[in-house]
C-alpha cells in the first residue's frame, strides 16, 4: 500500500509510481538470464593489434585530437568508499590479538614505510599518541597506528572515497588517484586547444572535498603541463535510487518510511548522457600508476581511442551511404560483412532479407553508440568478461557479462563461463554522437532486463537490494562493441591497502 506521504517522498527523489512498481516486479519475477552463444577470445571476438596496426591507430588518434571542435571527455567514476580497502585493518582492530598475526597485518606492518601516506599517518600519530609512528611501533602500540590511519580523529581513510587516498610516493610530493588521472588525461585525451577534460562522478558528502583538491593541485598540474583543465563533477541521480524489499517482498521500511538505497554504478549512464563529448575514456578511480609505469598504459589507451575513430569513420559513411538511397546490393553486402567481420553482429536470417528490408537492419545495426573495450588475460581477477551474447532479436554481439547474468545451472553455460580467456579491467573508449553530430541518448541502449538483485541487512534486518544494469554490462547493451586485447600491465586495481605494496604502485 503506497501512502500519500510515500507519494511525497517518491516526488522529492524524482521516482514515478510506474518506476517503483516495476523495481517491486523485477523483485518478485527476477532477471532473466542472458542467453550466450561463446566466451569471447583471440580466435571469436575480441581483436588482436600488431604492431602495423599499432602505428596507424596511435596516428588515427593523434590526427582526430588534433582536429578542430573535438569534445575529448575522460570520465572516471569516483565515488567508491574505501572501506573495503581496509577489510583487514578493520578486523585487526576487533581482533582479540594485539600484534599482527595474519599474514596481510604482517605485510602491512612490515612495510609500512613505503606506504605514500606514511608521512602523514606519522604526524597524526606525534599529534594524537605523543609519539612518532616508529616509536608505537617499538612499543608494540599497532592498534593505535591502524586508528590513526582509519578513524575520524586520524587520517579518517576508513570513511573517505580512494580517490582521496594518497596512493604514489615521489621525491618531492605524494599523489591520490585524482591527481594521477589528471596526469593520464594530459597524456592521452588532450584536445587541440591544449585543454584537458575530466568528469569525476563523486558521492554527495565527500564532493567539496574533491573540489578543494582539485583547486589545491589544479594550477600546479596547468603551470607544469601548459595545458588547461576544465575539471567537473556530478554525483548519482536520486532518481535512480531503487527500492529495497524485504523477504515477502514487499517495500521495506525505516520508521514508517521507504528505504532506497543507490542503484549501483549503472545509474551513471544518466551522468555520462549528461555530458557534451564527442569521445569519452571511461577508467576507474583506483586503477592507475605512477609516472614511471604509465608510458604502456598511455599507449594502449591511445591504441582504444584509434581503433574506435577508426571504426566509427567506416560507421558514419556507410551511414551516410545508405542515406543518400545510392547504394548498390553489392556495397549493401560489404557492409554487411564489415558489420559481421568487423563488429562480431552475426545474425543468420540476413540471407533472407530484400535490399530495402536489409538497409533498415543495416541502419538499425550501425546507428548507435559504439565503444571500444581493452580485454586482458584470465590471471584470476575476479571481474566480468568478454562474450558474444543472444540478443532479445535473435542477433548475436558482443557484451561485457558478469557470472550472475548467466544461467550457471547449464553445463554448457557454465563451461563457456570457466573457459573463458579474458576479463574486463574497465577500460572503454566510447563514441556517444550519431554521424550527424547529434548526442545519442543513451538510456536508449540499455537493457533493463539485466540488473540483479542482492541480499544486504539494513539496522539488523535482511533486506533484498535492486542493482540497476551495470554501467558496462546491460546499461551499454545496445553498443555497437569491439573488444581489443591489452596487456595485463595496463590493470592495476587497487582493491586491498596492500596492493599499494606491489611494484606497480611503488
Amino acid at each position: 500500500m503506497i501512502t500519500e506521504s510515500d507519494k511525497n517522498h517518491l516526488a522529492e527523489k524524482g521516482i514515478t509510481e510506474d518506476q517503483l512498481n516495476k523495481q517491486l516486479d523485477n523483485f518478485k519475477q527476477g532477471f532473466p538470464f542472458l542467453g550466450i552463444a561463446a566466451a569471447a577470445s583471440v580466435e571469436k571476438g575480441i581483436k588482436v593489434i600488431s604492431p602495423e596496426q599499432e602505428k596507424e591507430y596511435l596516428a588515427d588518434w593523434d590526427e582526430y585530437k588534433a582536429s578542430s571542435g573535438k569534445q575529448i571527455v575522460k570520465f572516471v567514476p569516483a565515488s567508491g568508499a574505501a572501506s573495503r580497502m581496509f577489510k583487514d585493518l578493520f578486523e585487526f582492530l576487533d581482533a582479540p590479538y594485539s600484534v599482527p598475526t595474519s599474514d596481510f597485518e604482517k605485510k602491512f606492518f612490515e612495510d609500512i614505510e613505503k606506504f605514500a601516506f606514511y608521512n602523514d599517518l606519522d604526524a597524526m600519530c606525534l599529534k594524537n599518541e605523543g609519539q612518532p609512528l616508529a616509536a608505537l611501533l617499538s612499543e608494540g602500540k599497532y592498534k593505535s597506528i591502524v586508528e590513526n590511519l582509519l578513524k575520524p580523529k586520524g587520517l579518517n581513510y576508513g570513511n573517505l572515497p580512494k580517490g582521496l587516498l594518497k596512493f604514489h610516493k615521489y621525491s618531492d610530493t605524494s599523489r591520490t588517484p585524482v591527481e594521477e588521472h589528471l596526469m593520464e588525461g594530459y597524456l592521452y585525451a588532450k584536445n587541440d586547444k591544449e585543454e584537458v577534460n575530466i568528469h569525476f562522478t563523486v558521492s554527495p558528502e565527500h564532493r567539496i572535498l574533491f573540489d578543494d583538491l582539485i583547486k589545491g593541485k589544479k594550477q600546479k598540474f596547468e603551470n607544469e603541463l601548459h595545458v588547461k583543465y576544465d575539471v567537473t563533477f556530478s554525483e548519482q541521480k536520486t532518481s535512480t535510487d531503487t527500492i529495497a524489499v524485504d523477504a515477502d517482498n514487499e517495500p521495506f521500511r525505516e520508521n514508517g518510511k521507504l528505504l532506497f538505497r543507490p542503484g549501483g554504478h549503472g545509474a551513471l549512464i544518466e551522468n555520462l548522457n549528461d555530458l557534451n563529448a564527442d569521445i569519452v575514456f571511461i577508467k576507474n578511480i583506483d586503477n592507475t600508476v605512477p609516472d614511471k609505469y604509465k608510458q604502456t598504459e598511455t599507449k594502449y589507451k591511445k591504441i582504444l581511442a584509434g581503433v574506435l575513430v577508426d571504426t566509427q569513420r567506416k560507421i558514419f559513411e556507410y551511414l551516410k551511404l545508405l542515406d543518400s538511397g545510392k547504394y548498390k546490393h553489392d556495397q549493401l553486402i560489404e557492409i554487411l560483412y564489415f558489420l559481421q567481420k568487423e563488429l562480431n553482429i552475426k545474425n543468420p536470417d540476413t540471407k533472407l532479407l530484400e535490399d530495402a528490408e536489409l538497409v533498415l537492419y543495416l541502419k538499425r545495426k550501425l546507428d548507435r553508440p559504439c565503444r571500444v573495450c581493452g580485454m586482458v588475460k584470465n590471471v584470476g581477477e575476479p571481474g566480468g568478461g568478454p562474450f558474444l551474447a543472444v540478443n532479445s532479436d535473435g542477433t548475436i554481439s558482443p557484451q561485457i557479462l558478469e557470472s550472475s547474468q548467466i544461467d550457471m545451472s547449464d553445463p554448457a553455460k557454465q563451461e563457456m563461463f570457466k573457459k573463458g580467456t579474458h576479463f574486463n579491467p574497465v577500460d572503454l573508449v566510447c563514441g556517444i554522437k550519431d554521424y550527424r553530430g547529434n548526442h545519442f541518448n543513451l538510456k536508449d541502449y540499455v537493457d533493463y532486463n539485466t540488473g540483479f538483485i542482492s541480499i544486504k541487512s539494513k539496522s539488523g534486518k535482511e533486506l533484498k537490494a535492486l542493482e540497476l544494469p551495470g554501467l558496462w554490462n546491460g546499461a551499454m547493451s545496445d553498443w555497437n562493441t569491439i573488444f581489443v586485447e591489452v596487456p595485463v600491465e595496463t590493470f592495476n586495481p587497487v582493491k586491498t591497502v596492500n596492493d599499494l605494496l606491489r611494484d606497480c604502485h611503488l
